[in-house]
């Protein structure tokens, strides 16, 4: 007989805790849930409820899909805000699906499921990844505005940015190394963030200096054609403007 008697809402409680190693614990509760489902019978007047971590780790999941989409609006408000249009914003913006992939990859390759901490952690990787864009695409529109071809302005970008857009994603990468390779108490939590943000940032570096002067390239190119019948045009007027005979009155 227990020597206490646990009660919730005027009945009688009985818990079963558990301890959970070497695995996640939505998979394991998951298992449990359908073993449970198909070898015990619930009597009428019982009922049966999952608490502890599990309860907990419902409740953030519920919180998070409030605060993943609104730092992502957050992230694209604030890039507007830097570049004044939605095409360069949404240019620099690109950077974040790059990352989310790369995290994505990484934890499927250690084999760490998805946590709160990760989730925690594609929220700082998405700040990252849109920095490395920034850096780029200001960089392009001050070579365009100072007169540079359009060509020639994603080529001289990518080429004197892309020491700055490495320097980045390494130091941000070395810094969460201990993390990702930890094994003591806490790790658990420590490896699924700095797993996501190194992964992320890698592809992120790779795909932004590959794939954003592409996406840059085909979002102005009618800007450049645009740009061209308007020089050609100008050229046309002055050389027009110089054959017109010039005359002088004499009173």
């Amino acid at each position: 007989m227990p020597n206490e008697i646990g009660r919730e809402n005027g009945k009688r409680v009985v818990t079963v805790t558990s301890n959970v190693r070497g695995r996640d614990l939505s998979s394991f509760v998951a298992d449990a849930q359908r073993a449970v489902r198909d070898k015990v019978q619930i009597l009428p007047g019982y009922w049966l409820g999952w608490g502890g971590q599990f309860e907990q780790l419902q409740s953030a999941t519920a919180r998070l899909e409030v605060v993943v989409p609104l730092a992502l609006a957050l992230i694209f408000a604030l890039l507007f805000m830097a570049f004044g249009n939605v095409k360069d914003s949404l240019l620099v913006y690109t950077g974040v699906p790059l990352a989310l992939t790369g995290g994505i990859l990484s934890l499927w390759l250690r084999g760490l499921p998805f946590s709160i901490s990760a989730g925690v952690g594609f929220i700082a990787l998405s700040g990252v990844a849109v920095l490395n864009g920034v850096v780029m695409v200001s960089f392009i529109s001050r070579l365009r505005d100072e007169g540079h071809p359009l060509e020639e302005a994603i080529r001289l970008g990518t080429i004197t940015r892309l020491r700055p857009v490495l320097m980045t994603a390494l130091v941000a990468s070395l810094g969460f190394l201990p993390m990702a390779l930890a094994h003591g108490r806490g790790a658990e939590v420590q490896r699924p963030l700095a797993t996501v943000v190194i992964g992320g940032i890698i592809s992120s570096t790779a795909l932004t200096l590959l794939v954003l002067p592409v996406l840059y390239r085909t979002f102005h190119r009618k800007e450049r054609s645009r740009s061209a019948r308007s020089f050609a045009r100008r050229d046309h007027e002055e050389v027009h403007r110089e054959e017109l005979p010039t005359t002088v009155e004499h009173s």
